[in-house]
Parts: structure tokens; sequence; C-alpha cells
């Protein structure tokens, strides 16, 4: 089934997109060569190592396993990641400012071991405190030092100065803001724990929205998917994921200002998790995860598609692709199947199953010959077409039908219904 589905997803995406495959160890070597036969060596991008988890399995037989892989590969050369700020970790930034931004301090005096203010002449100068008193560049021991920057430059800086009490005087430090403007980095292969979270984190996050109900056992945090999607897309673009479980891609896809589209095989699994989280994201009653960050409130929404069971099923064979029907269906479903296949809007009517346009479709589960081909024609109203689909077609359809109303047309289901291309879909 991997193989069918990087197949499609390969078809599916823009010269400028890329495909993301989260792999356990048992599992990444083989999918590393199966992504290198479907998209191309070339276009492979990078191998990311996401630390799942910082606490050793005491019940490992022999290692116990603290990582999974990431493998990523392009499109086409064209794709290039999206560089992401500098990871800051805000213990670093003990301090809060009257705007909200974290900060810590760092020292406006400087000393070398052999530093005189003569040295320094254009460091050396009085400082007014917000007291009236004056603070000079005194080192705690009481030797001369100078001053990080010259007077000007102090004068062009005073939004950055925080005067902290020291030894019952005044001093003034350097803010250094967790959110200072740099410039930002190239994406690194190795994501840790504490940058992305792991698995606990993740559990944790599911817990606080289905309280109650026992979460997946190896579920993916926001903060990682937040990092995958930053990197991988931009606003505005298409997410796609296979396989939704609880729906964490959706969620920060949705959050971040992405499209999304994402399946799931199990409907317990999509009535359970995925749908009621995606919901909960929509209301903005999702406060876990990267809302905060993302300043996610709420918006947007989404539609709940159900797919049928299948009609049809492509298989391979030694004479190329050959389409067969795998069961036997009522004349309703038929119509609905081939319907939306065609793209024809469905609509009751004795002889037509579809209208797109001036075009109206008919569906036969049988054979369709020239007796079938002139009733269906003598029900077209002027100016209208037919394309008439037919479990059987004998050779006279298609001429009497090209005599009876230029333009309309006879397929043969399900054969003419699909591309003949190598794609199988199990």
């Amino acid at each position: 089934m991997m193989r069918e589905r990087l197949v499609l997803i390969k078809e599916l995406l823009s010269p400028e997109g890329s495909v993301w495959v989260h792999l356990d160890d048992a599992e990444m070597a083989y999918c590393k060569v199966l992504m290198d036969e479907i998209f191309g060596r070339q276009n492979f991008v990078a191998t990311v190592i996401w630390e799942k988890t910082d606490s050793p399995r005491m019940d490992a037989q022999r290692f116990s396993s603290a990582h999974d892989s990431i493998v990523i590969f392009a499109r086409t050369p064209l794709w290039a990641p999206n560089r992401h700020e500098r990871d800051v970790d805000l213990k670093d930034f003990p301090h809060v400012d009257d705007q909200g931004r974290r900060y810590s301090r760092r020292e406006l005096r400087k000393w070398g071991s052999n530093s005189l203010r003569e040295d320094r002449p254009t460091l050396w100068y009085p400082i007014t405190a917000p007291d009236g008193s004056l603070a000079w560049p005194i080192r705690p021991d009481g030797r001369e030092g100078y001053w990080r920057w010259k007077e000007s430059q102090y004068q062009s800086r005073l939004d950055r100065i925080d005067w902290v009490e020291r030894d019952g005087s005044l001093q003034p430090y350097v803010k250094s803001f967790a959110d200072d403007g740099k410039k930002p980095l190239p994406p690194k292969t190795l994501w840790p724990i504490g940058l992305v979270g792991g698995n606990p984190a993740a559990r944790d996050e599911l817990k606080a929205l289905f309280p109650g109900v026992e979460p997946f056992s190896t579920p993916k945090p926001e903060r990682l998917l937040e990092r995958v999607i930053h990197i991988g897309s931009s606003r505005g673009d298409i997410v796609l994921d296979c396989f939704a479980g609880s729906g964490t891609t959706a969620a920060v896809a949705h959050k971040m200002g992405r499209r999304w589209v994402t399946a799931e095989l199990s409907e317990n699994t999509a009535d359970t998790f995925t749908k009621p989280r995606l919901e909960k994201v929509v209301a903005g009653e999702d406060p876990g995860g990267i809302t905060e960050s993302a300043r996610w409130t709420g918006g947007g929404g989404f539609r709940d598609l159900r797919i049928e069971s299948s009609t049809w099923q492509v298989l391979d064979s030694d004479t190329g692709l050959e389409v067969y029907r795998v069961e036997a269906v009522d004349g309703s479903t038929l119509r609905r199947a081939v319907a939306a296949q065609l793209g024809y809007a469905l609509i009751e009517h004795p002889v037509f199953a579809g209208v797109r346009g001036r075009s109206r479709l008919a569906v036969v589960d049988g054979v369709v010959d020239a007796t079938a081909v002139a009733d269906i024609a003598a029900a077209l109203a002027e100016g209208e077409t037919a394309l008439i689909a037919g479990t059987s077609v004998t050779d006279d359809a298609q001429t009497t039908l090209r005599d009876l109303n230029k333009g309309s047309r006879v397929l043969r289901m399900p054969r003419d219904l699909f591309p003949r291309t190598g794609a199988v879909t199990r």
C-alpha cells in the first residue's frame, strides 16, 4: 500500500512540493530505497532525526529506541525549504518588560585584564541614573573599567537599558530580547525533544482534548508538525496527510493558515478523534499545542466526506493495466459512481443520470447498440449532446451516435473511465 500511496502523492504534488514520511528504524531504510525509485535519488532532500522520548525504556531487550526518522523528498529540484528563526530557550530570558517582551540582562560596563580608562577615553563617561545619581564604569573591586558603548551610542539605545540596584547603587544593564531579529537559519537534521516535543507531550495534548479517552500510543506533538509545515509550505498552500489518526497535522495546518486534506481509513478513529478535534480547532476550543504561539482563536471550517465502498477495482496484468468490475451493484449506485468519476451532477430523469452544461450523461448497465443509441439521442433537447456509458458497447454504437448527434460519444465501462497509467490502487 505504501508504494501506491507514494505514487499517488507524486502525481498530486506541485513542482514546488515536497513529501515527508515519518518512520521508525524498522522501516526507514526500506522506505528510503522505495522513495529513491519513485521520486528519483536526485530529489532526496534529507533525513531528519526526531528525538521522540528522553526517557529510556527499562524493558528494552537490546537498545531503548529514542528517535524516529522523517525522510524528505522534493517533487523536483525547484523545491526549497523555508528557513526558521533561531531556536530560543525562554528560560534564558527570565525578565519581561512593559510590552510583554522577554529579555535577559548583561553588563553595560566592561573591563579587560590590563585595561585603563585612558586606553579607551571615549568609553569613560558618567551616566545619570533614574534617581539622579551618577554611574561610572567602576569594577566591583573598585578599579576602573569602561562602558560597552560610546556616549552617543548609549543615548540612542536608552530603550535597551535596565537599571538594577547593586551594592547600594543603581547600575545600568543592557536588555537582550528573546525576539531580537537575527538572520533565519537553514533547517537542521537533528530535532531534539526540547525544541519540538516528543510522544509524552503529544499524549498530554490528546488527554487534554479527550479526557477519559485512551490516546494513541505514539502520537506526534503539535510543535513537531509546526516545524514540518513551516519548512515545507507557505500560507495558503495545501497540506495533505494520508493517515489522519488523531488529526494533528490538519489541526496544526489549520492554525498556521494552510489549507489541508486529510484521510482516515478507520471510521471509528475519524469519529472519536479526528473530526471532534478539528471541530474544537475551528471553534477556538483547543487551548493546547501551538494555539498560543500561533495566536489562534478559532475560525474557518472544513467538510467531512465519507467515501463509499469501491465499485471498481484496478489490477495489473501482463498485458497492461486492466480494470474489472468486482461486484454487482444496483443501478442507482452505478449511476452515482459513473457521474462522480466523470464530473456530472446527478439528476432525476427517465433516460439521463447526470448533467454538465449542455451535455447529458446516460448510464446503461448492459449493451449499448445502435437501437439504444437512437433511443437516447431522441431524448436530447436541441443543442444538447450525450455521453453514453455502457458495460458493453457494440461496434456500430459510436458511428450511429455520431450520425445522429454530432459531438456525442460512447464509452465502455469501466475500461474508458480510468486513465491507462501504471498507477495501481488497491
